[in-house]
């Protein structure tokens, strides 16, 4: 079976972007430590693809360089005429999490990068994230895209690890039940 992991970031007030989708707030000079990416690459490891939002993707098309390069990335979205062509290892996905999982299955995947606020909002929903990493920055945002949303039930969660960083970030790993 798929494992259904996300790796993010939020201000100390959960907001994971502002209203308008920047993100200057999180790649601001005073957060950088030389040679750590917090643990991204160690995840990254283990991941066979990427499921990600379609929002979200739009934001990654305008990184430099693109940074999924050699991983397969599953864009969801709702959108039927949503049309994309690439060089990369980019597939546009219009369905359920069953689908997407029978999908991956079937392409021998074993874990997977689900990125995207309302995307990972969804997999809560759905029951269907198996770990999440949230970083804490040490910033108040007040407004913004918030992490969560609002939720039909409470959500049981396995407390992992947490890890702390000389920059004030505060990272916490967890298992949803």
């Amino acid at each position: 079976m798929i494992q259904y992991k996300a790796f993010i970031a939020s201000s100390l007030d959960g907001f994971i972007a502002r209203k308008n989708g920047a993100l200057d707030w999180l790649t601001s000079e005073e957060f950088k430590l030389d040679n750590d990416d917090f643990g991204y690459s160690s995840f990254m490891k283990e991941i066979d693809c990427i499921v990600m939002g379609r929002v979200t993707f739009e934001t990654v098309l305008g990184f430099e360089p693109y940074p999924f390069d050699s991983i397969p990335v599953y864009v969801f979205t709702n959108n039927l005429d949503y049309k994309f062509e690439s060089r990369h290892p980019i597939f546009i996905f219009n369905g359920t999490i069953e689908n997407l999982t029978a999908t991956l299955v079937k392409r021998q995947m074993k874990a997977a990068y689900v990125d995207g606020g309302k995307l990972i909002q969804h997999f809560i929903k759905e029951q269907a994230l198996d770990e999440i990493t949230i970083t804490r920055t040490p910033i108040l945002l007040g407004s913004g895209l918030p992490l969560f949303g609002d939720s039909a039930h409470d959500q049981k969660l396995e407390h992992i690890q947490t890890l702390t960083y000389p920059n004030g970030f505060v990272q916490s790993t967890y298992h949803l039940k």
